[in-house]
């Protein structure tokens, strides 16, 4: 499960798709209806919030959005807590998460999509997913650094 502090619009296809199905599992772990990925570690930043369902919901949100400038469909009644308009910042996310997802990401991109990989490339630092904010710091303590990663 990847749930990328990044601006989905660097995402490819496939990253932009699998973030919307992994997030709507996501949903469906703090709901409570699910037996799987109940102790996720990227599922911490949500349980850190009054309400991880709505912070989830916002989160969702911004994902649809860009699947809307796309042209694709998602399906927003998926949505259990959707914001009342568009994603607000709910979620801090550290710069050394931020540069890390970004080098993560690149590395993906530079194999299935190397326009994006441009694009994320030449941004620095890059824009990032409507529901969060930049804190100063180290990668999140949850996360799971990759054997291999671009640096």
């Amino acid at each position: 499960m990847r749930l990328w502090s990044l601006h989905p619009q660097y995402l490819d296809t496939k990253g932009l798709l699998a973030c919307w199905r992994e997030t709507l599992l996501a949903q469906k772990v703090l709901d409570g209806k699910t037996t799987g990925y109940r102790n996720h570690p990227q599922l911490q930043r949500f349980r850190a919030t009054d309400d991880p369902l709505a912070a989830v919901g916002n989160y969702l949100e911004g994902i649809a959005l860009e699947a809307d400038a796309r042209g694709y469909n998602f399906n927003r009644e998926l949505v259990l807590h959707p914001p009342a308009r568009g994603p607000i910042r709910l979620l801090t996310v550290t710069a050394g998460q931020v540069a890390y997802e970004r080098e993560h990401l690149l590395g993906k991109l530079a194999v299935r999509d190397p326009d994006r990989e441009a694009l994320l490339a030449a941004t620095d630092p890059p824009l990032l997913h409507p529901a969060f904010g930049a804190v100063p710091g180290d990668i999140e303590s949850w996360e799971r650094p990759e054997a291999g990663r671009r640096s």
